[in-house]
């Protein structure tokens, strides 16, 4: 199975009319912004000042009244009983970061209120995901009599049922997708429910269970004489914090609700009075807890550095290892015992990279094994030593480079010594937008143990004997939902910029569009047509580092995770580039850089390309030509591609795109126009210096004799031809 090409389909927001920009400007005066902070908040959906304003705003008062939640009253209810009783509650809650930060939420509030309180979260790979009824006869032991999950339960009809027969309640808060039916519990709180009104269906685990304890608090203050708001407020302060990392983490819209709670949480971050989550920023920024010669660095808490650097380091814990070491830390009141576990997450997190790379290898080999018509729609991979807790992390690398939905499925751990048709893997899959994977599992639902999740993430169990006709299925039911237009894989771009609107004054105004997620991305900008002057390596080569220039303007683009000797452009090309504006702070320096998202040929650059051979076949027909056009070389401009292109031969690089000659020979001093250059490789051809051959237009192999024989240009009859061409196109003029 080939992958898909590289070249991406580009996709930019704002186009630039007269309508359009007539609405920017009117954004741009009334909010006193730079006209591109304009485009970027239009391209948000915002079309007047006071949308804008209110964005901007971030006001408390944004939040909804979680009583609008369908069955949070009974919920809070049976949870106030409970706590009145004095009887034993556990919280029950997923692996993931999601729910390691709603068994923390929840944890905390009820330990504030003196509630009798435990938590339980299955083990990945020896239980699985959601309630189990191994897992509830082990809490009926430990004397639980309420069991409230968090991010999971809303699928678990027959483990609720098993609860409630040995005589324990159970409330259930989630937010994943619902199936018709429901579990039978005192109260089922989720927005996804057909019959619940709540305007904001968006939540992630650990914001359904933020809306419980304020309706919680708001209770307790009515019932107190206390104000409400200020209850509500206080629950902010004080929780903020986790739902924030919660929500990013398991990749929620970050608009409407989510875009308040995540805000106060990013403020509340960058002050933490968490001494886990304190440790855990120190530790992964390279700081050293407690070191006098070394104070911590200040880090910028956004949205980015709980994607990217906090939350795989929580999430390192359910994955490899136990979920209660991150709630132990996110609970953590020691300092010295929080850098301990700060420091576990760490070194898992290297654990983790480690085991996922190895995976990805296993599975890239497996998929170019496959046939096509296996996979052509959705992949689906098993392997019998995968590790449970990371095959999701590889499923979405493989969705990236295929651009294609993906199940892989681990039958680690559920083996006898031999492989046998009864063996339940565990599966983790990643979509593409168009195919809801919860759907396609549910018409393939016959073959499954079970599943559940989200449109584009899902978990399920499956006998290893039901995998080929589930594959089958699951691929019939993507080909008639998947066009080929959907496995397109394209970026999107906010707007297109020139390099004079790239200053700090407009990189700090982004950062008032903070925070960013799903719904509210990191702002993209397109550059189009600029020359690439340098190519750096970075990062012991893991990273590249390029120099670009247009309009006399330059400015530094870093591109992660992409090697120098990767990169499939010349300096001197001229490049169209994708990228997300960054302040770059250096021994005291501040400047601005780009981060690149993705950079194609130009298009301009391109079409004069195109251009240029079109007007060199016209020439080599026998078209007049003029002096200007410069396609007539000198001896010293044989000589210098001759020695350019040997040198380079004697090191093994045989095959060459005209743009890598032009570059090359630029480097040298000695710069040549097109024409020029492809009437050098005719005559050098033609007078038998080496063997050239051209399997694709502009692209070169060149072969060189040991020993050539010497000749001069001026017997070619190239040459001469052009000559007279040159003669009778400036006999014209």
């Amino acid at each position: 199975m080939k992958e898909l090409k590289k070249k991406k389909k580009w996709s930019i927001r704002y186009a630039p009319t007269a309508e359009n920009a007539s609405a920017v400007k009117s954004l741009a005066d009334a909010l006193g912004v730079l006209p591109t902070t304009a485009k970027l908040l239009f391209t948000r959906g915002l079309r007047t000042a006071e949308e804008a304003t209110v964005f901007l705003k971030q006001a408390e008062t944004s939040l909804h009244d979680p009583f609008m939640l369908k069955d949070i009253e009974r919920a809070v209810a049976r949870i106030l009983e409970a706590l009145e009783k004095g009887e034993r509650i556990a919280i029950y809650g997923d692996y993931d970061v999601d729910g390691v930060t709603s068994v923390s939420l929840l944890y905390t509030y009820l330990s504030r209120l003196g509630a009798d309180i435990g938590y339980y979260i299955p083990c990945r790979s020896r239980e699985g995901y959601g309630l189990s009824t191994s897992a509830i006869d082990i809490l009926k032991e430990r004397g639980v009599e309420l069991i409230i999950t968090v991010d999971t339960g809303i699928t678990a009809m027959e483990e609720v049922a098993y609860a409630t027969a040995l005589g324990i309640d159970t409330v259930v808060t989630d937010h994943h997708e619902c199936r018709p039916e429901l579990p039978e519990a005192c109260a089922l709180v989720n927005p996804h429910r057909a019959d619940d009104a709540y305007p904001f269906k968006d939540l992630a685990g650990v914001g359904v269970v933020f809306k419980l304890i304020c309706a919680l608090e708001m209770t307790r203050c009515r019932m107190d004489g206390r104000s409400e708001i200020d209850g509500v407020r206080q629950i902010c302060r004080e929780y903020a914090d986790l739902v924030a990392i919660g929500t990013i983490a398991d990749v929620m819209p970050i608009v409407d609700e989510n875009r308040l709670i995540v805000a106060l949480g990013l403020k509340l971050l960058e002050e933490t009075k968490r001494p886990g989550l304190r440790a855990l920023i120190d530790a992964a920024s390279g700081n050293r807890t407690g070191d006098q010669k070394f104070p911590p660095k200040k880090r910028k808490i956004n949205s980015g550095f709980i994607g990217f650097v906090l939350a795989p380091r929580i999430n390192a814990a359910g994955r490899v290892s136990s979920a209660s070491i991150a709630v132990e830390l996110l609970l953590a009141t020691d300092n010295e015992r929080a850098a301990e576990l700060a420091e576990e997450l760490c070194n898992l997190n290297t654990t983790r990279q480690v085991e996922e790379n190895r995976i990805a290898v296993e599975v890239y080999q497996k998929i170019e094994q496959m046939p096509t018509e296996l996979c052509d729609r959705i992949i689906v991979i098993e392997g019998d030593t995968w590790q449970q807790g990371i095959i999701g992390i590889v499923s979405s690398r493989i969705t990236e480079r295929y651009g294609l939905p993906s199940i892989l499925i681990s039958f680690d751990g559920s083996t006898r010594g031999f492989a046998s048709d009864d063996d339940l893997g565990k599966g983790s899959g990643r979509s593409i937008k168009g195919l809801n994977l919860v759907e396609a599992l549910a018409d393939s639902e016959e073959h499954l143990a079970r599943f559940g999740g989200h449109e584009l993430a899902a978990g399920l169990t499956i006998r290893r004997g039901n995998i080929d006709a589930f594959r089958k299925q699951i691929n019939q039911y993507a080909h008639k939902h998947l066009t080929e237009d959907m496995l397109c894989i394209s970026i999107d771009a906010d707007c297109e910029v020139q390099m004079k609107d790239l200053t700090l004054a407009l990189a700090q105004e982004i950062d008032k569009l903070e925070p960013f997620g799903t719904s509210n991305p990191v702002p993209n900008f397109v550059l189009r047509d600029a020359s690439l002057l340098r190519i750096i390596p970075m990062g012991n080569g893991k990273h590249t580092k390029l120099i670009l220039e247009k309009d006399g303007i330059s400015m530094v683009a870093v591109w992660f995770g992409t090697e120098h000797t990767s990169i499939p452009f010349e300096i001197g090309d001229r490049l169209d580039v994708m990228f997300q504006l960054n302040i770059n702070e250096f021994q005291n320096v501040t400047s601005l850089q780009m981060i690149v998202q993705d950079i194609q040929l130009s298009v301009v650059y391109e079409e004069s390309f195109k251009d240029a051979w079109e007007r060199y076949e016209e020439i080599r027909a026998g078209a007049p030509i003029t002096a200007d056009e410069d396609v007539i070389p000198t001896r010293q401009d044989m000589a210098c591609v001759y020695t350019l292109l040997r040198r380079e031969h004697q090191i093994g690089h045989t095959y060459f795109p005209i743009r890598r000659i032009l570059s090359l020979v630029a480097q040298q001093g000695t710069p040549l126009g097109y024409y020029k250059l492809k009437t050098v490789i005719r005559i050098m051809q033609e007078l038998n210096i080496c063997d050239i051959t051209e399997p694709m237009r502009d692209c070169f192999v060149f072969d060189f004799y040991f020993n050539p024989t010497k000749t001069s240009i001026e017997k070619s009859s190239i040459l001469k031809k052009l000559k007279l061409q040159l003669c009778r196109g400036e006999e014209t003029r």
